[in-house]
């Protein structure tokens, strides 16, 4: 069938010398047009004929988000008049990392959401609403209305938060399928439940589930989903992507693990030292970009930490699944489907004249989401300023934390604590 490549049946060899072969294609590629890559080829001495099989990639070096943030330009293997999308993604240091798309890219992401839709049992007529943003340079909510389209099925697009129109959509046009943050699905049942709507009784079969994990590592069901699925029966699938990626990994009716799709993406799992980790550890996940046209990567590490799983799958993939993702590598917060940084909080924060003092707070909440509270204190308190800085966040960062007001006098002895020589402006309870 047309979204469930045959590559994924084939035996674990047959997967491997296919990667094989999309690897001497993407290192000649880059060789020809990638000005980072030239470059980290000739200062390491990188022949790229010596490198054949998936174990030599081990011979080149790591690309993190750093050298994307520092380098950005470079990545580039197309001219600008070939790009026909921006998107962004959030740096270690803050600033937004710049992404195109190539006509070709896009094509690709849509393929890419098809067969991982297509994973999830999503087929051609399903009405699929999706409650995620298609806007503000978010190339998530673009790749999963370019996937619906191309399987066939029909996309309601409603884009996030509120709640009454979510039902009204739904009880409108009648959707099997849901994407959303998993988390909203729980104020979703709380409208329901205040306004008597049978909400047991919608058409929704099931819901694709990003930016929060609903699973623990055996697979089970967190707490997260334990509160959905007790109010709503509804089946819950997990996805896993990213920008750099642009390729996600997608559960199967099985639901154990997102599967990996070999023709778009080669993934290695390493230490600390940037070995590989022993089968069924945990490490980072690192990957190598099949079919990307414009922005290519090579080695480059996430920062997120993930266990792969390799067993057969009952679906009949032959495929590496992914789990839900351990942990982030730093202080990596996941924050309602976006990815932040402390530093990209303080630069929002010093933005404002205002504020005296300021330490920003993220731990887990009672369902196990990172929840991020920030604590302010400024020469005049009025709800006027919480407005204008969560306004600001929400535009910085597409976010909208917790904002606490707090006296001077009982902030500063946290912030600047006698112990410490920095002022101590982040706090992780995680």
């Amino acid at each position: 069938m047309e979204f469930h490549p045959s590559i994924e049946q084939s035996s674990i060899q047959e997967i491997k010398k296919f990667q094989e072969i999309k690897l001497q294609e993407l290192l000649v590629y880059l060789e020809n047009n990638s000005p980072f890559y030239q470059k980290l080829f000739k200062e390491n001495d990188i022949h790229i004929k010596n490198i054949i099989t998936l174990e030599d990639l081990q011979k080149i070096p790591t690309t993190t988000k750093n050298d994307l943030q520092q380098h950005n330009h470079d990545f580039f293997c197309i001219p600008p008049d070939k790009i026909v999308d921006y998107s962004t993604t959030s740096g270690t240091l803050g600033d937004p990392v710049t992404f195109g798309l190539s006509d070709s890219d896009l094509e690709r992401l849509a393929y890419n959401e098809a067969i991982s839709f297509a994973c999830a049992g999503i087929q051609k007529g399903d009405v699929v609403q999706m409650i995620t943003t298609i806007d503000k340079r978010f190339m998530a909510g673009l790749a999963y209305f370019l996937g619906l389209r191309k399987m066939g099925a029909s996309v309601v697009r409603m884009g996030p938060g509120i709640p009454e129109l979510q039902w009204d959509s739904i009880f409108r046009y009648q959707p099997k399928y849901l994407i959303t943050v998993p988390s909203f699905l729980l104020k979703m049942i709380d409208y329901a439940e205040k306004h008597g709507l049978d909400y047991k009784n919608s058409s929704v079969y099931g819901a694709v589930c990003i930016g929060e994990s609903i699973k623990n590592q055996d697979f089970t069901d967190n707490i997260l989903s334990q509160k959905i699925k007790e109010k709503w029966n509804i089946n819950l699938f997990s996805t896993y992507a990213s920008t750099e990626m642009s390729t996600a990994f997608t559960e199967c009716e099985f639901q154990i693990g997102g599967h990996h799709h070999p023709e778009l993406i080669i993934t290695e799992i390493l230490d600390d030292h940037g070995d590989p980790v022993e089968e069924g550890e945990s490490g980072e996940l690192t990957i190598t970009t099949l079919g990307v046209e414009a922005i290519p990567l090579l080695r480059f590490k996430t920062g997120d930490i993930v266990k792969a799983h390799y067993e057969p799958c009952q679906c009949g993939r032959n495929t590496m699944r992914l789990g839900p993702v351990v942990g982030r590598k730093q202080q990596m917060i996941k924050y309602k489907g976006t990815t932040l940084y402390p530093p990209a909080m303080n630069d929002i924060l010093n933005d404002f004249n205002g504020i005296l003092c300021y330490q920003i707070v993220i731990q887990a909440n009672e369902i196990g989401l990172d929840e991020i509270i920030i604590r302010v204190s400024t020469e005049e308190e009025n709800e006027n300023f919480v407005h204008e800085v969560r306004d600001h966040f929400r535009a910085k960062l597409r976010v909208s934390p917790k904002i606490e007001m707090v006296d001077f006098e009982i902030l500063s002895k946290t912030v600047y604590h006698p112990t410490s020589r920095k002022p101590i402006t982040f706090i992780d309870l995680r």
